[in-house]
């Protein structure tokens, strides 16, 4: 229907491409542990891990599960971790176990961890001792039954280890009393896992490989299950896009985006994965000088990130001196990029960004704009391989022009199976193969897509959903307010942030107390950067909140 795009391809990529052989990651990952065993997978914190002691870590980590806990193929595993040489070979080791990855944001409150585990039914969760305070104060509430817990430096040399393990503990502070007496120690479950023979499962491309967790209409978060072969096509399609630049013999990519995000897990990870590439990994994408101190290292070849962090960057001058001589792709998504920021880039360093778009949903990614295009294009780009996107309207009837606006409605290979244990909401987006994004988008006259709104009330702070109904839960639960709503407003620095309107039946609760309430069960990133005190909110004759007047 929208041919105009078809010409953008270049003339060897078939969707016929997208057939495997592979059932599983787990193929994928030996077919890599044998073709790259001498290079390196993973750097963190100047030590870097081989794919071969990447094979070895994970195959202790899987055995731990099966023979030391007796735990069997499907069993769901949670990892609650940031960017630390840990998480990659936790999260093999569970797949190697033919178990499922729940991965959890190290930044969630008791609230947010509680729901979401209790939803995945998550019987394992291995976790930074730096959030361990957070798993204590709800475990007794979970269907977890073993605790693994790794420190920060685990994975380093002896005395780096020792010496950052101690500092962090005792000069730093950061590790919060906490009480987990059952927790094995990270370093303990490697050693027994050691001690046993790891048996390979029997996998097939429809098992499940994640329940990835996104947000949700009703402010609780929902879990994608995204098959083996959801994420097999998906790393596929990347292939077919960016493969060809693979024609050197080190690919170093700059992982700064969160792991336990599904951008960074399938683009970063997995493919790297596939290809023999190398992730730089960024524990503290906030600790700005730290991270450009860490670039400055490296050649590197790839980078992934979103708006929010290119103009973080962009805004020191230290950045402004790296060599980015090798730099070959700069990729672009969870968020718009500015124009000025993209052109800002391509100025420092040479390098044009490239904008995608995906969701949870599709393993993550949709559309991206081909890597050979020598300019800034404010749409996201054609459809992946194998994927078919069409607009449906207001009226419930297809878009059938260029330049018209209507919900993406995307069918594919990627496209997940449905949500974790909610028929409801699987049925509400998922309709004969076809899955609604609830984005709002047109097809530009040379055929690329571009996003205009969001169609849900969702807000896109940084790259992360914020569901306005979660936090006025949380707010309403706060003696002295009557009712709110929460909007999101444009923001130079996020995209947007969160914006709270708030009727109060107590003078004496301050704009302070709100702010320090939302903190205690909200993500920072979810709590309102601006309060406004109001007498009414505005409604419609059914008592509904009229949003678009805020």
């Amino acid at each position: 229907m929208f041919a105009p795009w078809f010409k953008h391809l270049p003339k060897d990529i078939s969707s016929n491409q997208l057939d495997s052989t592979l059932n599983s990651l787990n193929e994928l990952f030996e077919l890599s542990f044998k073709q790259f065993s001498e290079k390196p997978a993973f750097i963190n914190m100047g030590t870097t891990l081989t794919f071969r002691a990447l094979e070895q870590r994970s195959r202790n980590i899987a055995c731990y599960l099966q023979q030391s806990l007796k735990y069997k193929k499907g069993t769901r595993v949670a990892i609650m971790m940031p960017n630390i040489l840990q998480y990659p070979i936790v999260l093999l080791g569970i797949l190697r176990a033919g178990m499922i990855v729940v991965n959890v944001n190290p930044l969630y409150t008791a609230r947010e961890l509680k729901h979401q585990v209790k939803d995945a039914g998550a019987e394992v969760i291995f976790i930074i001792e730096n959030v361990a305070h957070t798993l204590s104060e709800v475990i007794e509430e979970l269907p977890i039954k073993h605790v693994v817990i790794t420190q920060v430096a685990d994975e380093l040399p002896f005395y780096k280890r020792n010496f950052l393990n101690f500092a962090m503990k005792y000069l730093k502070r950061k590790i919060l009393p906490y009480s987990l007496p059952k927790a094995n120690s990270y370093l303990t479950a490697l050693s027994l896992g050691k001690l046993n023979c790891y048996q390979c499962p029997a996998l097939k491309g429809d098992d499940i490989a994640f329940i990835q967790y996104t947000g949700g209409t009703t402010g609780l978060s929902k879990g994608a299950i995204l098959s083996h072969q959801n994420i097999i096509k998906s790393l596929q399609q990347a292939d077919l896009f960016f493969g060809p630049s693979f024609n050197c013999k080190e690919n170093l990519i700059v992982t700064a985006l969160p792991l336990f995000h599904a951008y960074a897990l399938t683009v970063n990870c997995l493919y790297f994965l596939k290809k023999g590439g190398c992730n730089l990994l960024i524990s503290n994408p906030k600790d700005t000088g730290s991270f450009i101190n860490e670039l400055k290292n490296y050649q590197f070849n790839y980078f992934t990130g979103l708006n929010t962090l290119f103009e973080t960057l962009l805004s020191d001058s230290k950045f402004h001196k790296i060599d980015f001589s090798q730099l070959k792709i700069t990729l672009s998504g969870g968020m718009s990029t500015q124009a000025t920021v993209a052109n800002h880039w391509h100025k420092v360093t040479g390098n044009y960004i490239i904008a995608g778009y995906g969701m949870t949903e599709c393993s993550p990614m949709i559309s991206v704009s081909l890597p050979c295009m020598n300019y800034f294009s404010r749409s996201v780009g054609i459809p992946m391989v194998g994927t078919q996107l069409r607009l449906r309207k207001t009226d419930n009837t297809l878009v059938d022009s260029l330049q018209k606006k209507g919900e993406i409605e995307v069918k594919g290979p990627q496209v997940m199976r449905g949500y974790w244990n909610n028929i409801t909401e699987t049925n509400e987006v998922l309709k004969n193969g076809w899955f609604s994004t609830g984005d709002i988008g047109f097809f530009d006259d040379e055929g690329f897509l571009n996003l205009v709104d969001r169609k849900k009330e969702l807000i896109i702070v940084s790259g992360f959903n914020v569901y306005p109904n979660e936090v006025e839960t949380v707010v309403n639960q706060l003696s002295g307010v009557t009712e709110c709503a929460v909007v999101g407003v444009n923001d130079r620095y996020s995209g947007e942030r969160v914006k709270l309107f708030v009727v109060l039946n107590n003078p004496d609760l301050t704009f302070e107390k709100i702010i320090q309430h939302c903190k205690q069960y909200l993500t920072a990133y979810k709590c309102p950067k601006q309060i406004e005190i109001v007498e009414t909110l505005p409604k419609n004759n059914l008592g509904k909140v009229l949003k678009h007047k805020l």
